[in-house]
């Protein structure tokens, strides 16, 4: 949230530009490809989400972060994988809650939490692309392999799973285990790091119900090319806009979020 720079240049997605210029609202933030959206974030269109959440007055919003600018100006708390559990628990117990907009994360939530959420049907195509019965047959093809996850994913993998967490998480989870084999259900691109962190351990990425790709990718973020990243910074273009309005409602809920995880 804090940097000397001028301009951020963020090579990831759309929804995470626009936090970074909520956050930065005097930094120029620009991004190689606008259309790296995400299919989490579109699965909760603005003015629906504001309808549903009007027919729940009493309940309080909490977002994941992969929302646009729109949805995080009508929640009261974004949170993020790594602290939606801490996020959730510093609610009162007798407050309702609305969960938004990722289903899978909602509902492990609530196994989590033991909290009972109103949760947004909304999901990420990649994570529920992964095919459960090609994960055992996977898992029974390398004994000793464990199975780890990303709360995105659906429950009936969450449940076959050694461990689920965070991207962070499974980094740690991995570098740390003893193990030497994994079975990776969460986003391909993550076994890159992954493996240049642990040279030594076998990741097998978890596969999809379609045959035709081992593995399941995003293609949003595939969108930013080292060609639209060297021309991003040539003409620092194209850029991320925010009407300030909208940036202070939706600082609001990512404040709230930073408030509670620095307790």
């Amino acid at each position: 949230a804090k940097t000397d720079a001028d301009m951020i240049v963020f090579s990831w997605l759309h929804f995470m530009s626009e936090t970074a210029k909520i956050l930065n609202p005097s930094k120029k933030v620009v991004l190689p490809d606008l259309k790296a959206g995400c299919s989490l974030a579109d699965s909760a269109p603005a003015d629906k989400f504001e309808a549903f959440v009007k027919k729940h007055p009493d309940h309080i919003v909490v977002s994941y972060v992969n929302t646009s600018a729109e949805i995080k100006a009508l929640t009261d708390i974004v949170c993020t994988s790594s602290n939606a559990e801490k996020i959730i628990n510093s609610i009162p117990k007798d407050q309702p809650i609305i969960f938004a907009p990722d289903r899978n994360l909602g509902d492990w939530l609530i196994k989590q939490t033991g909290r009972d959420m109103l949760l947004w049907d909304g999901a990420c195509m990649v994570h529920e692309a992964f095919s459960i019965d090609r994960i055992l047959d996977l898992a029974a093809e390398n004994p000793g392999a464990e199975i780890i996850a990303h709360p995105e994913s659906q429950r009936h993998l969450l449940k076959v799973a050694s461990y689920v967490g965070s991207t962070s998480g499974l980094l740690n989870y991995v570098k740390n285990s003893p193990k030497q084999k994994f079975i990776v259900a969460t986003e391909a691109g993550i076994l890159h790091k992954m493996q240049k962190d642990n040279p030594e351990k076998i990741l097998i990425a978890a596969p999809t119900a379609d045959k035709t790709c081992n593995c399941s990718e995003c293609e949003y973020m595939k969108m930013n090319t080292m060609r639209k990243l060297y021309l991003c910074m040539e003409y620092e273009q194209p850029e991320v806009t925010l009407n300030e309005n909208l940036r202070k409602k939706a600082l609001k809920s990512i404040e709230r979020m930073l408030e509670i995880t620095a307790r």
